[in-house]
């Protein structure tokens, strides 16, 4: 392979994942998806922020992210936005992460989907729900980060 076909091309990043998240470790999933949808997903039509994953009888699952119908196709031809889609992940990272989901009570949330070559990725988050003085206190260092950057440009 060339190093053209190794490009990464984000299309869609779920930012207020990490607001709502401690993210503990990240992992790269291929995605199962029709033609109408790698044709919307082109054209930048995705939306993560609601989506999250699920495991079910060993298959790993994308559940609630909205790739919008393709606009040129006719309504026959179309898919359900909010369809469940099937997630391409190893066998031992799925058997990896049954155990952290059912015993730690984690949660698997899309962070990025992207192209990596002519591939549709998606980076899933394994995360722990933050409380809210952990919200704050993000916002907080955020807003100082901001300050100090605003003090040095001067």
């Amino acid at each position: 392979m060339s190093d053209r076909d190794d490009r990464i091309k984000i299309i869609s990043d779920n930012r207020q994942a990490r607001f709502l998240y401690e993210i503990l470790e990240t992992y790269e999933a291929g995605i199962e998806l029709l033609g109408t949808e790698v044709k919307s997903i082109r054209a930048g039509k995705v939306n993560l922020r609601d989506g999250y994953a699920l495991i079910r009888n060993g298959e790993a699952w994308l559940i609630n992210v909205h790739i919008s119908p393709y606009e040129a196709s006719g309504q026959y031809f179309n898919h359900d936005p909010r369809r469940t889609r099937k997630l391409l992940l190893h066998r031992k990272e799925i058997s990896k992460l049954i155990g952290q989901v059912e015993q730690k009570g984690l949660t698997l949330v899309p962070l990025k989907m992207y192209f990596k070559g002519s591939l549709v990725k998606v980076s899933l988050g394994l995360g722990r729900g933050k409380k809210l003085h952990d919200k704050r206190e993000t916002l907080k260092r955020r807003q100082d980060e901001r300050e100090m950057a605003r003090l040095l440009k001067r």
